[in-house]
This record gives C-alpha cells, structure tokens and sequence, in this order.
C-alpha cells in the first residue's frame, strides 16, 4: 500500500524514473524543453516549501546560533572550495569559455535544493536553511573577485546580482515565509494540521519532479556541445568525490554530530547552477558555450545526488552520538 514510509524507503528509484523520463522526453521531443524551463523556478519552490515544512520552527531558530557549523560552512564553500577547484580545473584545455562555466557553477554553493537532499539523507536541515543567507551574500560579494584571480577584469565585470537576489526571494525567503505561517495556522487549527499533513506526501515526489524539469529543459543543449564540453565531466565527477571526503574530514575534526556533518558535506558538494544558469547565458560574445558548461554541472550533480543521498547516511556519515557542544553552539539535547 503506497504511503509516506513507502516512498521515503523507494525515493532513489523514483528518482531514477523521474531522471530517466527527462532523459527520454529531452531526447525524443527537444519542444518540451522550453515548458519545462518556466517551470523550474515553480517547482524548486514548491520543493522547498514542503521541506520547510519538515523543519520545526524552534529548531530552526536554534540553528541560527550555531557558530560551529556556521563557520565550517563558509571555511569549506569560500576556502577549501576554490583551492579544490582552481587545481582540478588544470586538469582541462585552456579554454575560457570552459573554464569561466567551470569556475561560475562550483565557486558558487547550493542555496535551494540542498536543503531538500540534506533532509533526506537525515541531515540537519535547519542548519542548512540558515545558512543560506550568508551563502547567498557572501558568494554574490566573492564570485566576481574569484573570477578576477582565475580569469581576468573582463569575466568579473559581466557578474550581475540580480539573479542572485531574485533567486534568493523566490526559493528561499517566499517558501520559508509560507510554511512558517502553515506551522502557525496547523497549531491553530485543524484545518492546517490537514493540510500540513497532506503536505508530508509531496517532498519525494516534488523531488522527482525537480529532476525532471531541470534535466528535461536543459538536456538538448548539452547535447548541441557534448563534443566539446565533455572535457569538464571528470572535473565535475571528481569534485562530487573529493569534497564530501574533505567535509567529512572537517565534521570530524570539529566534533560535529552526524546530523551536522552530513549537512556539511551536502552543502560543500553542491553548487548553485540554476542560479548561475542565467549569468552563464549573460556573458558577452564568445562565451556562448558557458551556458552549456554549467547545465552540464547539473546533470552529473543532479545524478552523483541519488548517490550520495544513500552513501552519506549509511557509508561516510554514519549516525553517531551527539557531541558535546562547543562554546558558542547550541545544546540540542
């Protein structure tokens, strides 16, 4: 009997359907791309919001004052990150237009549905919701200045906030505001408790649903460039490898719990390609296949996440006894 257990316990299969359906829609009927483009947007909202929904609103406030976490997040995404990745992308031609895509989408975290994949690999969702505004500021200020030191005045100068900003009002501070006030209206009324619970049946499939836009909409232009832009797939598989093996290594060091390791890795290994997606697509001539480049971040992101939403919680991160908190963070027990 299909229910709520049912599909937490088979969400990796339904992803695979979902991917496997954009593949073939994406392949055998390129006029549904530009549909399933307007409804990306939509769809991670909706996706954020019945994960908010998830979040009780107490633990969310707690999460805020957790400065353990809060600097390890921003040490590995601003620190670690652009060492990892200015070396792997050595490892490609010395092509702008495939490192400018390369440098824009793993430069830049995760600010939406990283929180969804934390949530279901039994991460500390919370934390990672309040993250997002530091995240969120911190790469639209750094961005420009890392594309300066790796590619030049020219590229850095081509970096607009408003995707940014627009992305950040409409996935992140529109859902929260919106489940916030259905966890007050469920307290009230039972009415609301119905309708949160209601809610509770969609996280799996909206999911599925997010993969099957994102990679139905996008799939056709990768295939337009594949030849050329085949070159960044290893640098894309070999970050999904390196930087939860380096997160893992500094939740480790810092005594983190599991439910705070397994969100620092997913928001270390993540990047923010449907935010970027549009800066790609606003570069000046000569940088066409920039966009291409980031779209195909997504794809080999998107899938290594089935993966890793399985390998983090039972292989790397393991449930283990709270620690004991540091000054400064909060006693959840």
């Amino acid at each position: 009997m299909l229910s709520k257990d049912w599909l937490q316990y088979h969400q990796v299969a339904v992803y695979a359907v979902a991917v496997l359906l954009a593949v073939v829609v994406g392949v055998g009927w390129e006029s549904a791309t530009s549909t399933f483009q307007q409804f990306i947007n939509p769809v991670l909202a909706v996706l954020l919001y019945v994960t908010f929904l998830e979040i009780p609103l107490t633990r969310l406030r707690q999460a805020f004052t957790n400065l353990r976490f809060m600097t390890a997040a921003l040490g590995m995404n601003f620190l670690v990150v652009p060492v990892v990745v200015y070396g792997l992308t050595r490892l490609l031609p010395e092509e702008p237009v495939l490192l400018v895509g390369a440098f824009m989408v793993l430069l830049t975290p995760c600010i939406d549905y990283v929180i969804a994949f934390t949530d279901i690999a039994d991460g500390n969702a919370e934390q990672i919701t309040a993250a997002t505004p530091a995240l969120m500021l911190v790469q639209l200020a750094l961005l420009p200045v890392y594309l300066w030191l790796f590619m030049g005045q020219q590229v850095a100068e081509a970096i607009e906030p408003g995707p940014f900003v627009e992305a950040f009002v409409l996935l992140i501070a529109l859902p929260l505001t919106l489940a916030w006030v259905t966890e007050a209206w469920a307290e009230r009324s039972q009415a609301g408790q119905q309708w949160q619970e209601a809610m509770g049946w969609l996280p799996v499939p909206m999911m599925g649903a997010t993969l099957l836009v994102v990679i139905g909409s996008q799939l056709p232009r990768v295939r337009e460039s594949i030849e050329q832009i085949a070159a960044v797939v290893p640098v894309y598989v070999a970050f999904l490898v390196i930087m939860p093996l380096l997160a893992r290594l500094v939740a480790g060091l810092l005594q983190m719990d599991s439910g705070d390791s397994r969100a620092l890795v997913f928001t270390s290994v993540t990047r923010n390609s449907l935010v970027v997606l549009p800066l790609a697509l606003a570069l000046p001539s000569g940088y066409e296949l920039a966009p291409a480049v980031v779209v195909t971040q997504t794809l080999v992101e998107l899938m290594g996440m089935v993966v890793l939403t399985r390998v983090v919680p039972t292989l790397l991160v393991p449930d283990s006894p709270k620690s004991t908190p540091l000054s400064g963070d909060v006693d959840e027990g």
